[in-house]
């Protein structure tokens, strides 16, 4: 009786899920790279983890993580080789969303903060409310203004501040990039009480948009406006 396929775990959702190189739809004939496969990478790849920290990470053996890196090494190798669509969806993973890095049992939350709640626009917001946790619980937190800053200056004040998470409302892209570069996680789309947010993300369960996107420039986007107007939390993900 052949053993059952263990769910393996995995710590975010891709912010991006499609590569294509025109504005058409994607082509029947794409790449599909799994979720659990493009972890292998991201750990692996972009954060440096060695094999036996990612299956550790991964909770599954490290063999497993090998053919699993493996076979996203190839899809990545066809997809810049070959010029095909590549999207990154499907498998057989469980999202584990406040599991941290091994050996390591605390972390800095930072959320765009305004009153209590979760400012929905990140280039503009005034103030970041930082929450430091150790073993999954909240031991300390301040308030951190971000003296007119804006946009990428946003992202090195949090990453002098040692923040290795954010949660917040709407997000541009370039914004979300450099995220990524600073090694940042990112949860956007969340609305309502800040504290309320960071202890739905402690226990699993926050409602976030993996797909957030804000366009500040212009009248209407609906990522919610500094001034509190067009505010739309937009879709939720688990």
């Amino acid at each position: 009786m052949p053993r059952p396929c263990k769910k393996k775990c995995v710590s975010s959702i891709p912010s991006y899920t499609a590569f294509i190189h025109t504005d058409e739809p994607i082509p029947a004939s794409h790449i599909q790279m799994s979720v659990e496969e493009y972890e292998t990478i991201r750990l692996i790849d972009y954060l440096g983890w060695n094999q036996e920290e990612c299956a550790k990470q991964m909770q599954t053996s490290r063999g497993s993580v090998q053919s699993l890196y493996n076979e996203a090494r190839r899809k990545l190798s066809r997809f810049l080789m070959e010029g095909s669509a590549m999207v990154i969806a499907g498998g057989n993973y469980q999202l584990n969303l406040a599991q941290k890095p091994t050996g390591d049992d605390s972390m800095k939350i930072a959320v765009t903060y305004d009153n209590g709640q979760v400012f929905q626009h990140f280039g503009h917001t005034q103030m970041f409310k930082l929450y430091e946790v150790t073993n999954q619980e909240v031991t300390a937190t301040r308030l951190l203004d971000t003296n007119g800053n804006g946009h990428s200056a946003l992202v090195t004040l949090l990453k002098a501040n040692q923040v290795d998470t954010l949660i917040c409302g709407g997000i541009g892209g370039g914004a979300k990039n450099a995220l990524a570069e600073a090694g940042i996680e990112l949860y956007g789309g969340a609305c309502g009480d800040a504290d309320a947010q960071v202890t739905s993300f402690l226990n699993g369960n926050l409602q976030y948009n993996p797909n957030i996107q804000c366009s500040h420039h212009g009248e209407g986007h609906t990522c919610g406006s500094h001034e509190g107007h067009g505010h739309s939390c937009g879709s939720s993900h688990l």
